[in-house]
């Protein structure tokens, strides 16, 4: 009996927290994009221990190295993330209970190695395990999938105990609906922007107070955030005006240009009506002019980190509107003509 309710027990953690896990990724899977992003460029596994030593000075050292996965980077997080949250749903429900443990397990084993490599070379300070609505350090995202595996390691001993809390084919259905909203919620977020924001730049957040730093002196949410031309950061300037919009456009050479001629028209009416409007970019000032000539943009750019860029708006481009520091409205291209001027 007690061994029935600590499988119970940790059947619901587990769940719990993957359904949690996923869902505040699903709601923003680009910045889940970014962070596979990140993984796949440090990861590097030197197998160079591994051969004798007597071929070594023929082959020298053998490294895996992943950044050939860098272009696959959304794709692979979308699957992980709608594999996530999904495998929460059938571990409460208890469809396909071996399965399911069984997958749990080695996405798990994955988690564990992706979080121990992060905490002990510092590569990835960051592992975006719960997006950016909580933080957690390397080693403490680390313990906690410790922690994790050991749970779903009880579920695998008593498998007998996870069984489906509803008769028929009830617990299939509920599965492949949830699996259907949570790809719907992913199109969604992925053609406009997250449906849930939690990041420094959301709408209603100041980005004046959130460069300023507390009395715990850590690194305040809003840095590196500077709007430079050729002679001076103009941030500090703009953050004080009313009416300021900002196009974002962190990377020219990906940047969808289907969304240009949409970007031309708002800025244009933006400006009008007596909007201060400036394209925001990282890419170099040369490529940007030709830009503006070919399409015709009537602003100029500012120059911004591009990790800072990607931070403020899931989209390339965006439009951000500013009123005093503070942001009131953020659009992907796609919707900016719902934008009320």
């Amino acid at each position: 009996m007690i061994l029935k309710l600590i499988t119970q027990i940790a059947r619901i953690l587990v769940g719990a927290l993957f359904i949690f896990s996923g869902f505040v990724k699903l709601v923003d899977p680009i910045g889940s994009q970014y962070k596979f992003q990140e993984y796949f460029s440090v990861i590097k596994i030197n197998f160079g221990y591994t051969i004798p030593d007597f071929l070594q000075k023929y082959f020298g050292s053998v490294v895996l190295e992943f950044d050939f996965l860098i272009p696959y980077a959304l794709p692979f997080a979308v699957l992980l993330i709608v594999a996530e949250i999904l495998l929460g749903v059938m571990i409460l429900i208890g469809y396909k209970s071996k399965f399911t443990v069984w997958s749990l397990f080695i996405l798990t084993l994955v988690f564990l190695f992706l979080t121990w490599y992060s905490a002990y070379y510092n590569k990835v300070t960051d592992c975006g395990c719960f997006g950016d609505a909580i933080k957690l350090s390397t080693w403490e995202t680390f313990y906690k999938n410790v922690i994790l595996i050991v749970l779903i390691i009880i579920l695998l001993i008593k498998i007998e105990f996870v069984k489906p809390i509803f008769k028929g084919k009830i617990p299939k259905v509920i599965t492949f609906l949830s699996l259907g909203v949570f790809l719907f919620i992913t199109q969604h977020v992925l053609t406009h922007l997250p449906l849930i924001d939690f990041r420094a730049y959301a709408i209603g957040k100041n980005i004046s107070e959130g460069m300023e730093y507390q009395d715990d002196g850590e690194i305040p949410p809003v840095h590196d955030f500077m709007l430079e031309d050729e002679q001076a950061d103009l941030a500090p300037e703009l953050l004080n005006k009313e009416k300021v919009m900002l196009v974002i456009i962190y990377d020219l050479e990906k940047v969808d240009v289907n969304g240009l001629p949409a970007i031309k028209k708002v800025t244009t009416k933006a400006m009008a009506k007596g909007y201060t409007v400036y394209g925001v970019s990282a890419s170099f000032t040369d490529d940007l002019l030709l830009a503006k000539d070919k399409y015709n943009l009537p602003f100029n750019f500012l120059f911004c980190d591009e990790t800072t860029l990607k931070t403020m708006i899931r989209a390339n481009p965006g439009v951000i509107i500013l009123d005093k520091g503070t942001v009131v409205e953020k659009k992907n291209w796609i919707d900016v003509e719902a934008l009320e001027l």
